[in-house]
């Protein structure tokens, strides 16, 4: 890597978005490709998101998705941010990572997340409600123990024995969690970079040391793009940005649509506040400006991993920014990025 950014490692989050025209299966075909390209460009990890009756979201069985992204590689890490452990039975998620796990030896990461369900539909389909994510400390918990014992003479065969890296993600106290269980924390400036910040240095002030972690560890995640110059790059967050808005007024996460059309529609006041606050503090522009960026938010945060989530509506140019970005980062050199893009090119 290039002596900007040390020994960080750079992986990526792909929610297996939707664009308008395309559908949910081939949403999912394009994240299992998109595996394959990552592992080609020298990232560290590829992750896999969990999402329920969401038209813009294929990703809804991440394990199950995990699961194909790795047999579509062989050597990239998969895993989950993440699995939303309040949608689930502790035993039968201990299960599912200890299949991947035995199947996929030393490559698998157990993400888990404390969401429930984004609707009242969708959490009475799933046989759960907001007040089970109260419960999260038992939970994780139990997934846990499965792992090392067993509960109350109760074995999450193959999981037991085996070891797989645990990652919280944070929200609300999800930092003070990762502390008090020693798991590394994955994070994201949703509150602003500020937040953030202070909530990480809370981890690494409280962290202490368990079977699942020596040591504090810290994933930051943000979206990341690449391209020819700012302006290109700041469209490329357009889509993703509306998508946020129009959920957030609407209670439903739209298929991406193109840039242009988003420029031309008339946002209400709150619905441009939303998009507008959707557009922060993500990095993006020509590979100086967001190596610059990202050297800085490195040194900010003191980021053991950067994991990138972006989404938007072009899939060659969402591609050629993660590209970009493996070179900038040292992850490929100059012959290998040629090559890469020869081969996104054609896929």
């Amino acid at each position: 890597m290039t002596s900007g950014f040390g020994a960080v490692r750079f992986s990526i989050l792909d929610r297996s978005r939707v664009r308008r025209g395309q559908s949910h299966p081939e949403a999912l075909r394009e994240t299992v490709e998109f595996a394959r390209l990552a592992e080609e460009w020298g990232y560290h990890r590829f992750w896999v998101s969990e999402h329920h009756s969401v038209p813009g979201v294929a990703g809804s069985a991440p394990t199950v998705l995990a699961a194909a992204a790795a047999a579509a590689t062989s050597r990239i890490r998969i895993g989950t941010g993440g699995v939303m452990l309040p949608n689930h039975q502790p035993l039968v998620v201990a299960e599912q990572f200890g299949v991947l796990e035995s199947l996929y030896p030393g490559r698998i990461d157990m993400g888990l997340g404390r969401s429930v369900g984004f609707t009242d539909g969708v959490r009475r389909a799933l046989g759960h409600d907001k007040t089970d994510a109260d419960d999260f400390d038992r939970q994780l918990t139990d997934v846990l123990e499965y792992f090392a014992r067993g509960r109350s003479g109760v074995h999450a065969w193959p999981a037991e024995g085996l070891y797989v890296p645990a990652f919280l993600l944070a929200t609300g106290s999800g930092a003070e969690r990762a502390a008090r269980f020693g798991l590394p924390l994955v994070i994201a400036s949703i509150a602003g970079v500020d937040r953030m910040v202070e909530a990480i240095e809370r981890y690494r002030a409280e962290f202490r040391p368990t079977p699942w972690g020596a040591q504090p560890y810290v994933v930051v995640s943000g979206a990341v793009v690449v391209a020819d110059t700012t302006e290109q790059a700041h469209r490329l967050l357009l889509p993703e940005a509306w998508s946020a808005a129009y959920a957030r007024t609407h209670g439903e996460f739209p298929v991406l649509i193109p840039p242009a059309e988003i420029e031309s529609i008339a946002m209400t006041e709150r619905q441009r506040r939303i998009f507008d606050d959707a557009l922060r503090d993500h990095i993006h522009g020509t590979e100086d400006e967001v190596a610059d960026a990202l050297a800085a938010l490195v040194s900010r945060t003191g980021a053991d991993e950067i994991l990138v989530h972006t989404s938007t509506y072009d899939r060659a140019a969402r591609l050629d920014s993660h590209r970009r970005l493996a070179r900038l980062t040292g992850l490929l050199d100059t012959a290998q990025y040629v090559r890469g893009k020869r081969t996104s090119a054609a896929a």
